[in-house]
């Protein structure tokens, strides 16, 4: 019974180190890029995007879908980077399980 006990205290421990990492995730900020820098975006380790930027010569009224592409390439860098972040910050906790719903 004592060993069952010391285990529930771990899982514990376990599921409030979790939680807080995934906290912090929400804190972390993470950048894409595309075209060399003219696009970038900024998500924080929730996925959530923050901010897009867009300079001037990434501006072309001729070729939308190049801007368009450009955009979408950095939107999918940030995510890619933000998913990396959350499964080497979960992934301490977790022994490197995939827990459908945590991250």
């Amino acid at each position: 019974m004592n060993n069952m006990n010391q285990m529930m205290k771990q899982v514990k421990k376990m599921q409030e180190q979790m939680l807080k990492a995934q906290e912090e995730l929400g804190t972390k900020t993470i950048e894409g890029t595309a075209g060399g820098g003219v696009v970038t975006v900024s998500v924080n380790g929730h996925k959530k995007v923050l901010s897009i930027s867009i300079k001037p010569e990434a501006v072309d009224p001729e070729d939308v879908e190049m801007l368009q592409d450009l955009v979408l390439t950095a939107v999918n860098d940030a995510l890619g980077k933000a998913d990396e972040l959350a499964n080497n910050d979960m992934g301490k906790y977790t022994g490197g399980l995939k827990i459908p719903g945590l991250f």
